[in-house]
């Protein structure tokens, strides 16, 4: 926070007020219901008063500012630093309050390098990186890089993995792991790391094809699908998501990415952002079409954004995680009287799709196809699920007599 003045009080009063005013109006523009905005008002007048009873200028108003104010014994209890926070961001953005000065740490730009080398080289998702990057964060803490370089060798990679692994499931470690076999692996290309230690990080060991996938039946998928309740906003959106995992067997990722120019009705396609930066096409089911058109025409509102799925509350912006799909799903098989049975997820839809094709007859090469798979290992696993023409072909087990 910075000094106060010791001259006479600042004029710094009536520019906060008006520039309260202009922040309710942009929570307006930004979709916040008049409730949710006349509640930010109230928090941030008592903020303003005391900016001008503590006379601080209106550009020296920061972060510091927020903390000091909340510190008063009788504001212990007031609790809601981030509409503070978010005024001071917009005093900063309307150019009142001047520019953070903060520059990054070394630390942090070794990390924002390293995710961009992520998205512009490799062509990962969003998801894909912010997955990543919870776990490379707490490795370059740890080791202290880049000042520290010189001190990571093979031992310090395994130990870090040994002590961060432990008690953590399998998966867990697995992507740890590959993080850090990535990030390594930049850092010696980028010059941070004398030498590739890469190959020092344990492997997790992954038998292929060993569990049998959890799918649902038709009838099963159908109840889940009729569970959503159209005549609201928020059952369009979700019987819309649901087509689209259930008919087309996208990726919860896929959903979260699809955008309006993706959508082309003429040529009755849809657009999918796959995996890798791979843009396939799909046709455009009946079924899946009116459900879009029912979503956008009545329950998706108006936005300058291109997202076709948008956050239902303030802010509406597009969905930001797959987790947000995943949770939908969940809701609909709960409804459904599902989801006791443990399978939970939007993947649950991609994996019946598969089952279904292969129980009609598809090839491997054909589910591939629809499920838009780079290997067809990946889609062998659904072999597995097909129980009923694997007892046809079976033979008897032998029995003791005959086996005598």
């Amino acid at each position: 926070m910075s000094k106060q003045s010791s001259g006479p009080e600042p004029e710094g009063g009536d520019v906060l007020d008006i520039q309260l005013k202009e922040f309710v109006a942009s929570r307006a523009r930004a979709g916040y219901s008049e409730k949710t905005r006349r509640h930010k008002e109230r928090l941030i007048a008592p903020f303003i008063r005391w900016v001008q009873g503590s006379r601080i200028a209106a550009g020296d108003v920061d972060e510091a500012c927020v903390d000091a104010f909340l510190a008063c014994p009788s504001r212990r209890r007031y609790g809601h630093r981030t509409t503070l926070r978010q005024f001071v961001e917009h005093l900063r953005t309307a150019e009142v309050v001047r520019p953070c000065p903060l520059q990054p740490s070394p630390a942090e730009v070794l990390l924002q390098k390293y995710l961009i080398h992520l998205r512009d080289r490799k062509g990962l998702s969003r998801h894909s990186i912010n997955a990543y990057s919870p776990f490379v964060r707490a490795f370059i803490v740890a080791q202290g890089l880049p000042g520290n370089a010189a001190a990571v060798d093979a031992v310090a990679m395994r130990s870090h993995v040994v002590e961060h692994a432990r008690d953590r499931s399998v998966s867990f470690t697995r992507l740890l792991t590959a993080a850090l076999r990535s990030f390594v692996r930049f850092c010696f290309l980028d010059g941070t790391l004398a030498s590739d230690f890469s190959t020092a990080v344990p492997r997790v060991g992954r038998w292929q094809l060993v569990p049998v996938p959890p799918f649902l039946t038709a009838e099963e998928v159908e109840r889940v699908i009729a569970g959503a309740d159209r005549s609201t906003t928020r059952g369009c959106r979700s019987f819309a998501i649901l087509l689209l995992l259930a008919r087309l067997g996208l990726r919860a990722s896929e959903i979260i990415a699809l955008a309006l120019d993706d959508i082309r009705w003429e040529a009755g396609e849809i657009v999918v952002r796959g995996k890798g930066r791979f843009h396939d096409r799909l046709p455009l089911l009946a079924d899946v079409g009116e459900a879009l058109a029912l979503y956008l025409s009545t329950a998706r509102g108006p936005s300058p954004l291109r997202h076709v799925f948008l956050r239902r509350k303030a802010p509406r912006t597009g969905l930001l995680q797959p987790s947000i799909v995943s949770k939908i799903a969940r809701e609909a098989l709960q409804r459904a009287g599902l989801l006791a049975t443990g399978r939970v997820g939007a993947h649950i839809f991609r994996h019946s799709l598969a089952t279904r094709m292969i129980r009609r007859g598809a090839s491997l090469a054909e589910i591939s196809q629809v499920l838009r798979h780079r290997s067809t290992i990946t889609t062998q696993l659904y072999t597995k699920v097909e129980f009923d023409g694997l007892r046809a072909v079976a033979l008897p087990w032998p029995s003791a007599e005959v086996l005598q």
